[in-house]
């Protein structure tokens, strides 16, 4: 275990037969633990390190990699690799790390499994917070094909030759990804350190499996995942964010905000997929003054 002047703890918890790396920042207290999920599916929890400043408003702030993912065991077969098993494997860790009731929050896929488990285990939940999440991959990617069309020519054009002939990996068609990145992934340039490090590191097999090759290419086993019509049963507090250029684009932050009775929605208007970054003090306002007026 290793600390620091925040409490910084890490360690591998044996979840259903595979080591799953966690780290908690901060310690127990009357505002209590807050648990963050890594997007991807088959990212790392680093570009989500921003979170932890948390711990210095009081929260515990708890985060892992999931199955497949940064420093966790690989699962023994892609079949493995799945919405229900991370839905699975999360209330597994709460357990096992004695959590108890938590503020969950998730990040893109993250957001689609914080979504999940809200409908699996609503009772050890004290609020949910999506950022840039989704509960309806249909309507993200058609969202995302609006995006593709309107970028610049030629961009849409090489990426409809490319994906016609199922070449995701050359490097105009990579070009051309990047710039789609650069405009509705993350805004700011260079990019975080974090946020690299986490899309080098991603799981190549797990996102094949779940997403696909890239972000707006969901040709995986989430493609046709939607529980919209099941969102008025989540009756926590929940917090909806956005970025007005979000790959994730805001209609699909707002179909769950409508979805969720009671439900709190914020857009950032000068951010894409990862506002916590590109609008980092602002983000972490709007955060803090949700979490603090909950009961």
């Amino acid at each position: 275990m290793a600390r620091d002047r925040r409490e910084v703890r890490e360690g591998f918890a044996r979840i259903h037969g595979f080591r799953l790396y966690w780290k908690s920042v901060g310690e127990p207290g009357p505002k209590g633990t807050v648990v963050v999920l890594h997007g991807g599916p088959g990212s790392t929890h680093d570009y989500l390190l921003p979170f932890t400043d948390l711990a210095d408003a009081g929260y515990r702030v708890v985060l892992y990699d999931q199955l497949g993912c940064g420093r966790s065991d690989l699962a023994r077969d892609v079949s493995e690799y799945s919405i229900d098993r991370d839905v699975r494997d999360l209330e597994e860790l709460r357990e096992a790390l004695e959590l108890g009731r938590v503020h969950l929050i998730g990040s893109s896929y993250g957001g689609a499994l914080a979504i999940a488990y809200a409908l699996a285990h609503p009772a050890p939940l004290k609020s949910l917070v999506s950022v840039s999440g989704l509960a309806s991959v249909p309507l993200t990617v058609r969202g995302m094909e609006r995006l593709k069309a309107e970028l610049p020519v030629p961009l849409p054009e090489i990426l409809a030759r490319f994906e016609a002939r199922g070449d995701f990996q050359h490097p105009e068609y990579l070009r051309a990804v990047r710039e789609f990145y650069q405009r509705h992934l993350c805004r700011l340039s260079p990019w975080p350190a974090e946020l690299t490090y986490s899309i080098e590191r991603s799981n190549g097999p797990k996102y094949l499996t779940m997403n696909g090759p890239n972000e707006f290419t969901i040709t995986g086993t989430i493609r046709d995942w939607d529980v919209t019509e099941k969102l008025g049963e989540i009756r926590v507090p929940t917090l909806v964010t956005a970025g007005r250029y979000d790959e994730v684009v805001p209609e699909v932050a707002e179909s769950i905000h409508r979805g969720i009775p009671g439900s709190v929605y914020r857009i950032f208007d000068a951010s894409s997929h990862t506002a916590f970054w590109e609008e980092r003090d602002r983000y972490f306002r709007v955060l803090k003054e949700f979490l603090g007026g909950l009961p």
